[in-house]
Formats: structure tokens, C-alpha cells, sequence
């Protein structure tokens, strides 16, 4: 069973989910979800399995913002996307107005070197008015140095924000933060992964349970790690009554 998470990154909880079956159910699963949320005034980011027209209509009809990733789901779209980004760089954007942002992270030896252009101009993306609400499109060059290797990541966007490379920078540095702030957590942690729970429902409630417990941790005050937090509250009451209460 897959499961699809809506994880708001500002709060840090699991707000909601939706089993399927199949990993490709996933497009179904998530108009599904959606509907559960309000969504108002936020931005919505989702992996490019979920870059779907309807999907995309529907974000916006509930009064959000959207940063949908591309791949080869959208093949047409994406080959076009990368084509204006190519051509713009080799033309140092002399006929593209875009705004940049560029971020350097340094951790344990390893150098990384993140830059965002997002920007309006849509003239040549193959029958943009299929997309409700789309205003841009976005790219992220990741150069990562580390043991003396380089490697070189690129990465494309469609979007109804506005053309601002902070707030881009954001959302897609934030979106993938969900692998080691949820899904990681919930794996090594929480051992979901790794649970034998195959019968009836009962691998949906128990996620559901992981994922409370979960947010109820994070919500408790003390500056240690999640998993010195959940022995805690197993082996003191006052401890787990102060995670569950407040």
C-alpha cells in the first residue's frame, strides 16, 4: 500500500492522507486529498507525478498557489521548459527577464551551490491555457561538490506564483525537506517501512497513528531528538501525559 501525505513545512505536521493501492493511483489519491484541506492562501507543492492539468485547476480553485514539478509525465512540457532555460543561459538572459537567487551550503566537506531563476515569459511553452493559473516557470541548478567529485542537478518547475526567486528558492528547498522532517522519520524511526501490518485497514490506521504521534512530539517543547522524546514517553507517564496534553 503507497500512501500520499499532505505535510504542511511552517508547522511541521501530517495534516492528512490518502492510501491507494498502486504507486500510479497516486493522481487519483490527490484531488482526494486536497479536497480534506483548506488550502486558502497557501502554497501547494507536489512531485511531478501529481503535475496534472486537473490537479492544478483544482489547487487553485480552493484559493491556493502551486509549484508542480516536471518530469516525463508532461514530456512535451518539460522538453520545452528545458529549451528556454537552455537557450536563455547561453544567451547570459540577454531576451529573458528572470529573477535569480543563488544559495551556498557547506556541511561536513561537502560544498553545495543552489541557484533559482523563475520567471514569466511563456511564449514559447506548447498551449499554456491548458494549465489554470499558471504564471511561470521555474528552474533549479544544484552543483554539489563532495570527495572531490562534482556533480551537476537540474530541476523544472511550472507555477501560479508571482516571478520572486526567494520565494521559489523556498518552496522547492522546503518540499524536499519533507524526505527527512516525515518520510524518513516515520521509516527509521517510527519503523514504518519495516511493519509486517498487511490485513484489511489496519496498515492505514496504524500510519494514521504514526503520523499523530508524530505531530504530537514535535509539538512538545524540549530540545531533544524525536526518538529520545518517544523513550521518554514510554517509560515515564508524566512524560507521555505532557506529549499527549500539553
Amino acid at each position: 500500500m503507497h500512501r500520499v501525505s499532505a505535510w504542511a513545512c511552517t508547522n511541521r505536521l501530517v495534516l492528512s492522507q490518502e492510501a491507494t493501492s498502486e504507486k500510479t493511483n497516486e493522481i487519483t489519491a490527490i484531488p482526494k486529498l486536497l479536497e480534506l484541506l483548506e488550502l486558502r492562501g497557501c502554497l501547494v507543492t507536489i512531485d511531478a507525478m501529481g503535475c496534472q492539468t486537473a490537479i492544478a485547476a483544482q489547487i487553485v480553485a480552493q484559493g491556493a498557489d502551486d509549484v508542480l514539478g516536471l518530469k516525463g509525465n508532461q514530456s512535451t512540457l518539460q522538453e520545452a521548459v528545458e529549451d528556454d532555460w537552455t537557450v536563455a543561459q547561453q544567451a547570459d538572459f540577454a531576451h529573458v527577464q528572470a529573477d535569480f537567487t543563488e544559495e551556498l551550503d557547506k556541511d561536513h566537506g561537502r560544498v553545495e551551490v543552489r541557484r533559482d531563476w523563475i520567471t514569466e515569459d511563456l511564449r514559447t511553452l506548447p498551449d499554456p491555457a491548458r494549465w489554470v493559473g499558471l504564471r511561470s516557470i521555474g528552474m533549479v541548478e544544484r552543483t554539489c561538490v563532495s570527495d572531490g567529485k562534482e556533480s551537476l542537478e537540474r530541476r523544472d518547475f511550472i507555477s501560479s506564483i508571482a516571478p520572486d526567486a526567494a520565494r521559489f528558492a523556498h518552496a522547492v528547498r522546503e518540499h524536499w525537506g519533507v524526505e527527512n522532517r516525515l518520510h524518513w522519520r516515520l521509516d527509521v524511526i517510527f519503523g514504518d517501512d519495516a511493519s509486517r501490518i498487511r490485513k484489511g485497514q489496519a496498515p492505514a490506521i496504524m500510519t494514521s497513528v504514526r503520523h499523530l504521534s508524530m505531530n504530537l512530539f514535535d509539538q512538545e517543547g524540549s530540545a531533544i531528538s524525536l526518538a529520545k522524546k518517544r523513550r521518554k514517553a514510554a517509560w515515564n507517564d508524566d512524560d507521555r501525559a505532557k506529549v499527549v496534553f500539553g
